[in-house]
């Protein structure tokens, strides 16, 4: 749960803490956040973002690992969506060794990195039927289909959240027909899940400019994915990336309320829930069409060359990017990561201000991160 301290600043024993729950499934759940905020006459005055330390300093770590090993700990952070993490780091690798994995092993790739979108957005948007707008049938819903998901997850990798399946140059696991058929109908079963939040979010007439992040304070704070969608700014890394050229249709502009505040990005990730799922559909169909193998043969020791890289993919909660620095040795000299969950919630700090304390779920609910990927 994040915690809010209100009234004095931290530590002072006046101040009033306030624990924050939006929901059994919500990514706040796992604490480690804490808020220190001064209010007025009920109203956020200032406030100011105090991550916990949720891992071992992931960054450091990479730095005594070999290109192989990275992998383990790349998932790590964004435990929502664990694959990404993955994706993220082997495509910055390969990309130093101008290495490509074969075209089946793309076609994979891109349906686990929906899978995980999905996974993530159902998280995320759990706190509108639990707590912003309660409807217990609708709560269950939304957890049986992430239930489901990481089982077939499992079904493919024998790990339900951290897959670990990316291998440079391509995966471990080749899924089946009967694999790419379940995948084909959870989608299915999922995508009505974004139009039933949607209606809850209208229905519970939800109030309006709380939070407001406008394009000049995206700008400033990095803020990209759904949060800056929903400010109107097309910031979708997908949309450049030939993988995704011919799920162009799938992809598609979701959007439809570009003011910004706390509904516009409920509304906008409950929108991508459902062209997610369609967006995966797609994508199980062009892993079926596409045959060969999904690796390559690779030395045992693995040496990027001198130089820096940089790749970013869009990950759930916006930009997830990756910036490797190699002096030709067998582990990284510097990997260092751009996590969404770090601008977002620079900017949650930057607009909180100005929020009445009783809207404060609404605020936080709609503004996307997962404590891992902030204090990583």
């Amino acid at each position: 749960m994040i915690t809010f301290v209100l009234g004095a600043p931290l530590g002072a024993s006046s101040a009033e803490r306030v624990h924050l729950d939006l929901g059994p499934d919500h990514p706040s759940r796992s604490g480690l956040v804490e808020v220190a905020c001064r209010t007025d006459a009920g109203v956020i005055t200032s406030a100011e973002i105090l991550p916990g330390a949720g891992h071992r300093s992931a960054e450091k770590l990479f730095e005594v690992r070999d290109y192989r090993q990275v992998l383990a700990l790349a998932n790590r952070h964004d435990w929502q969506a664990p694959f990404v993490g993955e994706l993220g780091v082997v495509q910055t690798i390969e990309s130093a060794l101008h290495l490509v994995p074969p075209p089946r092993a793309t076609r994979i790739r891109t349906v686990l990195a929906e899978h995980a979108r999905l996974h993530s957005h159902l998280g995320s948007l759990s706190a509108v039927p639990a707590v912003l707008a309660p409807d217990a049938g609708l709560a269950q819903a939304l957890h049986v289909a992430r239930e489901a998901l990481r089982e077939q997850l499992a079904v493919l990798t024998g790990n339900r959240v951290h897959p670990m399946v990316c291998r440079l140059g391509g995966l471990a696991a080749d899924p089946d027909v009967s694999w790419l058929d379940a995948e084909e109908e959870l989608a299915h079963r999922i995508a009505p899940l974004g139009a039933a939040v949607r209606a809850r979010i209208v229905a519970a007439d939800l109030p309006r400019d709380i939070a407001v992040i406008d394009p000049e304070i995206a700008r400033t704070y990095g803020v990209t994915g759904p949060a800056a969608r929903a400010a109107g700014v097309e910031s979708d890394l997908r949309r450049t990336d030939p993988v995704y050229a011919e799920l162009t249709a799938e992809l598609g502009t979701v959007v439809t309320d570009t003011r910004g505040d706390a509904k516009a990005r409920l509304l906008t990730w409950a929108d991508e829930l459902t062209a997610t799922a369609a967006l995966l559909g797609a994508a199980v169909d062009g892993a079926r069409r596409t045959d060969g193998p999904v690796s390559v043969k690779l030395p045992k020791v693995l040496r990027v060359p001198v130089g820096d890289t940089y790749h970013a993919v869009e990950a759930p909660l916006g930009h997830a990017g990756w910036w490797l620095v190699s002096r030709g040795e067998k582990v990284p000299w510097r990997l260092k990561l751009r996590t969404p969950s770090m601008a977002n919630m620079a900017a949650l700090e930057a607009v909180l201000p100005g929020t009445a304390v009783d809207d404060l779920p609404l605020a936080v609910a709609s503004v996307g991160y997962v404590a891992g990927d902030l204090a990583k």
